[in-house]
């Protein structure tokens, strides 16, 4: 990423758009960006275990887990994979595990929290679809732009 959020907002203002929701910083990458992918799904994270073991190229996963911090939708195996498999970063609207693990990673991990609590493994949710939280609509093949400061995403 070659610009700061905060320079990319005063640049393009309400062409694009700015998550308000404030989620934690996790993994060795502060600053990320790529186009997204995403999935949709409560409380099962069979479909970010197959999606983060599938080649990247350079994409943002995000994931809405519906806020749910019942429990964890990605953890360490999960985060290497998407790192040996050439993800920029996972965007989480729901919870990770083994965050100590993952900051030493080379991936980008936002999320709203943690909890050591495994999650169900039915491939229940849906994949590449439109989703929404914090008033902001992830497209797939939109640019994500992620650092200190926060998230924007193109419309």
């Amino acid at each position: 990423m070659t610009k700061a959020t905060a320079d990319l907002y005063d640049e393009f203002g309400e062409e694009i758009q700015s998550l308000p929701l404030q989620l934690l910083s996790f993994g060795g990458r502060a600053a990320f960006d790529g186009p997204i992918r995403t999935i949709r799904c409560r409380e099962d994270n069979a479909l970010v275990k197959t999606m983060l073991a599938t080649p990247g190229d350079g994409a943002v996963l995000v994931v809405n887990g519906l806020g749910s911090l019942n429990t964890a939708l990605m953890g360490d195996l999960i985060a290497a994979s998407a790192v040996e498999n050439g993800w920029a970063g996972v965007v989480i609207h729901g919870a990770i595990r083994d965050s100590v693990a993952i900051n030493g990673l080379d991936l980008g991990v936002k999320a709203l929290g943690t909890n050591p609590r495994k999650s169900a493994k039915l491939g229940a949710g849906e994949v590449d679809v439109d989703v929404s939280f914090g008033g902001v609509i992830f497209r797939v093949g939109a640019h994500l732009y992620s650092d200190e400061d926060g998230i924007l995403v193109e419309r």
